[in-house]
């Protein structure tokens, strides 16, 4: 991991970040907090959450649309390959494979293309035989799991993304497109101050663009 000149003999921190792998939002935070480390002595512990699991579940399915609840049905599936390659590979593949399923799905707009996740898959030197996990419950425990790790603190208004901050458990930052550089270090500067700062609950406006991959 590389930092800046500043940070070099600083204690890293770990910050855990809750994602499923479908929401364009955690996609875009995820590539701020991998700025955030180059400048910043940080580093991102890739962990799960369930937007399926969110929405269907612990929802009770309230307020989807007949579309947005098949989506979530579908949800499922590349959460799931995510959680058999972290038992069977490792949590360290979490990250590489993340970044291979986001490329596609985000920042190629191949959303709807069942060759995404086989494509990620080789990509990062995983073997095929996971795309069984799709269709299986057997890594659901682990998914739901790591998922109340998150939202039993953070609560169940909120979506994905979920980061540890200061030891607080946050939903967001929401932006796009994703600072660079410095600015993505005085971002998380002035997080770790609201996560620190007690008592503090809810700083939020209105979205009125859509996600930017650039």
């Amino acid at each position: 991991m590389s930092v800046s000149s500043n940070a070099m003999h600083e204690t890293v921190v770990e910050v855990p970040f809750w994602f499923d792998p479908l929401c364009p939002w955690a996609w875009i935070t995820s590539r701020w907090l991998l700025e955030v480390e180059q400048v910043r002595p940080v580093h991102a512990e890739w962990r799960l959450m369930s937007l399926a699991y969110l929405n269907l579940i612990q929802r009770e399915g309230k307020g989807l649309s007949p579309q947005y609840r098949a989506f979530m049905e579908n949800a499922w599936g590349p959460v799931r390959v995510c959680a058999a390659a972290s038992q069977k590979h490792g949590p360290q593949v979490l990250g590489p494979l993340y970044t291979a399923i986001g490329q596609r799905l985000h920042v190629q707009r191949r959303r709807d293309d069942p060759t995404v996740i086989p494509e990620a898959l080789e990509e990062v030197g995983l073997p095929k035989t996971l795309l069984a996990a799709a269709d299986t419950s057997e890594f659901d425990p682990a998914i739901i799991g790591s998922h109340h790790e998150a939202f039993d603190e953070v609560g169940l208004d909120v979506g994905t993304p979920v980061l540890r901050i200061a030891g607080r458990a946050l939903f967001g930052p929401v932006i796009t497109p994703a600072p660079r550089a410095e600015a993505a270090g005085r971002l998380w500067d002035g997080l770790v101050l609201i996560a620190s700062t007690e008592g503090f609950f809810e700083l939020k406006t209105t979205r009125t663009v859509k996600p930017d991959f650039t």
